[in-house]
């Protein structure tokens, strides 16, 4: 098997002029080699910085449109962009572990050290990504490399317990420790390419499969914010990152706090950008938007900190910033209304905390309000991770008000709001534990609801994430609800709406029992961060360029389905969320790779029974050429009773490894049930 260059997979007839590229290995001290696509100036007059961008996700096929738009793009710069697989995944060698294991960061260490030291190379590096890679770009950074000069953080966050997919608020967050459980025990189940391990592939991928072991399982096991958690957040060694970052969020992003504590913590330089943006890189013209020039904003970061070049970004505000405009509620905004602002600081002098009593605002009624919310609360959430679908933000928010306590303010001038919301309430709850969740909404004169935040809190942790203080049932007790910060206008005329429920499935999973809480409005109030400056702060960014994108062909599903339906069973009283991911479906490569995708998320409960809750996910997955086939299923469920969460995932795999007619062979199956003891959550 080649140790040294490979020819890289796919089209390179798009490819700007005067870049080329390759395919290596790189190889790790242990032994493993990890596979690497390089872009690079066909002709450069001399040693290139390098950029590297680390991922489990597969640089052969599946992020192979995305990296088309920008490794190119940097490369046609005077960059050597780098586009790495992470061990065990794709086509590198050895086995994944799990999610920022201490092995994959010393791997990134070693990528890293390899990359200055290339001949080719300057012997400064740079790191970005989005989401995954954004996360160990951060980490990385906090371990401080010394080739490691910048690093662009986009979507990710620097608080792995609280501030992930695992959970939210002290709560376990059921649509996605169950759904993205289930993505990665079905991702990390795809073969290496055979073009690139050559023969024996299928025994290399028998031995992956063999070793691939379920996530959820592990991540229930930590139910307090513990050593496990603290481990790859990158906030528990803020002050070790030396690098300097530029980190980038959307408002319709769950993990867009991360830029205000970056911009607020980092003593590197550092710099936030939060759009209206999803989970997307805000150059791709993704709703909602509007997008940016982001490449060419990223260019000025790089070639001030890799190149030495004055370019100004050192004078730029320590926060860019995006503040809708309020809007009709709709699951799909193409583009938001809104302006830029600049901060100079974070937090900024520009912002006025208000603080606001909610007794009165139950249209002037005063005394203890009631909430015992159904279970069903949350089926109008939208989804964890918008990805610009036509399904993904949330619908009006009326029946959600229903089902909660609400208190409203009349606006009669504009507020802006810009940062987090804080509800401090005080609380009694006639059982021990009670998770709350507090959504901020824009209402408009004709009574329609607009979620513009919300945050949640498992009263357990009010005194902090590792903790477990079940409430004293009967007893008055303060919680504070931090909200998931955002940018938003409230027009004259609207009223600010805050909404609290004592149940929001399938984003939070309910307690085995299901508590009626009883809230004092009289010393209960909202903290509201108001934006004092009414310009725009001279904030420009250019229009959006990428390179050509790999021509990929889409292949329409023979019978589609829609993206996310809601029913309800009267006669049982059970609610189904039913949702398709949207993660891509079918495709062909130029390459000729017939790459097939298909996935289906299921959440049900009754609305009045909280250990009905189940969360399901199944996914089938094929990839074809003329000469080999692997095809896998998978299905995951996770349901839970008073004392422990219940899991069951299943995968099978076969191959083809031949033309066809050869043969097709099991290449494995197998079943794995986890019982998890339930602690505070």
């Amino acid at each position: 098997m080649s140790t040294g260059h490979l020819t890289a997979i796919g089209d390179v007839s798009s490819l700007p002029d005067g870049v080329a590229v390759r395919d290596t290995w790189i190889p790790m001290p242990d032994g493993v080699r990890l596979h690497a696509r390089i872009w690079s100036p066909t002709a450069p007059e001399g040693p290139l910085p390098v950029l590297l961008e680390y991922l489990p996700y597969r640089l052969d096929d599946w992020t192979a449109p995305r990296d088309s738009e920008r490794h190119p793009w940097y490369a046609a710069h005077g960059y050597a962009s780098v586009r790495v697989d992470i061990r065990g995944t794709g086509s590198s060698d050895g086995f994944f572990e799990d999610e920022y294991s201490e092995q994959e960061l010393r791997d990134g260490e070693a990528v890293i050290a390899w990359l200055a030291d290339q001949e080719w190379s300057s012997g400064a590096v740079g790191m970005f990504g989005i989401s995954w890679g954004g996360f160990n770009a951060l980490q990385l950074a906090a371990r401080a490399p010394s080739a490691l000069r910048a690093i662009v953080t986009v979507c990710s966050t620097d608080d792995r317990y609280d501030n992930d997919v695992h959970y939210v608020g002290g709560a376990v967050l059921g649509i996605d420790m169950a759904a993205w459980g289930a993505t990665m025990f079905a991702f990390n189940a795809r073969p290496p390419r055979p073009e690139v391990v050559g023969a024996g592939w299928v025994d290399r991928w028998r031995e992956r499969l063999d070793r691939n072991r379920p996530m959820t399982p592990v991540w229930l096991s930590h139910q307090e914010r513990d050593d496990y958690w603290r481990h790859g957040s990158a906030a528990e060694d803020v002050d070790r990152i030396e690098a300097a970052v530029l980190a980038v969020g959307g408002w319709a992003d769950p993990y867009r706090d991360a830029v205000l504590r970056l911009v607020a913590d980092v003593d590197a330089p550092v710099k936030g950008i939060i759009g209206p943006w999803s989970h997307q890189y805000p150059d791709r013209g993704l709703a909602p938007g509007p997008s940016i020039g982001f490449l060419q904003e990223t260019l000025r970061w790089w070639d001030r900190w890799l190149k030495g070049v004055d370019t100004g970004v050192e004078r730029d505000p320590a926060l860019r910033a995006w503040i809708n405009e309020g809007e009709p509620p709709a699951t799909y905004y193409p583009e938001r209304r809104g302006r830029w602002v600049g901060a100079e600081a974070w937090p900024s002098a520009a912002t006025a905390h208000r603080t606001i009593p909610l007794d009165g605002l139950r249209g002037g009624e005063h005394g203890p309000v009631v909430v015992r919310s159904p279970q069903h609360t949350g089926a109008d959430a939208g989804r964890f991770f918008p990805f610009g679908n036509a399904t993904d933000l949330p619908p009006d928010q009326r029946a959600e008000d229903g089902r909660s306590a609400c208190f409203d303010l009349p606006l009669d001038e504009a507020v802006d709001v810009l940062g987090n919301v804080v509800a401090r309430l005080t609380v009694a709850s006639d059982l021990p534990r009670a998770t709350l969740t507090v959504r901020l909404c824009d209402v408009a004169p004709d009574g329609s609801s607009t979620l513009v935040t919300r945050g949640v809190c498992n009263a357990a942790k009010r005194a902090g994430a590792d903790r477990d203080d079940p409430l004293e049932t009967g007893v008055p007790t303060e919680v504070d609800v931090r909200l998931v910060s955002t940018g938003h206008r409230f027009a004259a005329g609207h009223r600010l709406r805050l909404a609290v429920s004592t149940a929001y499935w399938p984003w939070v999973w309910p307690h085995p029992a299901a508590p009626t809480v009883t809230i004092d409005p009289a010393t209960s109030s909202v903290s509201l961060p108001t934006w004092t400056r009414a310009t725009d702060d001279g904030v420009r960014f250019a229009e959006p360029v990428r390179s050509t994108p790999l021509a990929v062909e889409r292949i329409a599903p023979a019978d589609p389905m829609p993206q996310r339906t809601v029913t309800h069973d009267v006669e049982t009283g059970e609610w189904t969320l039913d949702v398709d991911p949207g993660y891509g479906g079918g495709r062909v490569y130029p390459d000729g790779l017939v790459f097939t995708e298909d996935a289906r998320e299921t959440y049900r409960i009754r609305e009045d029974e909280p250990t009905s809750a189940r969360a399901s996910s199944r996914w089938t997955i094929g990839l074809e050429q003329p000469d080999w086939r692997a095809r896998l299923e998978t299905s995951s469920e996770v349901t839970a009773s008073a004392e422990a969460f219940h899991l069951v995932n299943t995968v099978r795999a076969w191959a083809r490894d031949g033309a066809p007619g050869t043969p097709e062979v099991l290449v494995a199956e197998h079943t794995f049930t986890d019982d998890v003891p339930r602690t505070s959550a």
